[in-house]
């Protein structure tokens, strides 16, 4: 090999090494980059037999690892009940509560999971309890954009 072709291949694997190691350092930082759910987020479930629907509205924090809130959420009468938040875990950008609503005789827990990315969780809510089995509904937030 000549002075110029060993400039060469030297200049090509130095640049390659670079490339490698800014790639690396913009993944280390991407994973640092940790989600905090902490604001006011709100989504619509649809209405009963087409009626209107229903704002939801939740307020969550998220602090020292420990993630707590309250969930305002239409009852029956159409009046949002408010409601803390328990077994709050946030881990990853996995999210997880629980709710538990008295209707009547009946407690209902209501389980929500979801994926926190950016400005939006999107998940499925399961409700147990009760006298009747309900199928797993998707959910999908948004984060209002003042409780950042």
């Amino acid at each position: 090999m000549n002075a110029k072709t060993k400039t060469a291949v030297t200049f090509f694997k130095a640049m390659t090494c670079a490339v490698a190691l800014l790639g690396m350092a913009a993944l280390a930082q991407a994973q640092d980059a940790k989600v905090d759910p902490t604001g006011t987020w709100t989504w619509v479930n649809a209405g009963r037999n087409g009626g209107p629907g229903r704002t939801n509205t939740l307020t969550l924090k998220y602090a020292s690892g420990a993630l707590s809130g309250t969930l305002k959420a239409p009852g029956r009468g159409g009046a949002a009940t408010p409601m803390e938040i328990a077994d709050g875990k946030l881990d990853g950008n996995k999210i997880s509560f629980k709710v538990t609503r008295e209707m009547g005789d009946n407690t209902l827990t209501i389980t929500y999971d979801g994926t926190v990315t950016a400005d939006t969780i999107k998940g499925k809510i399961t409700t147990t309890g009760g006298s009747q089995t309900r199928p797993a509904r998707d959910w999908e937030a948004k984060r209002e954009a003042a409780s950042k």
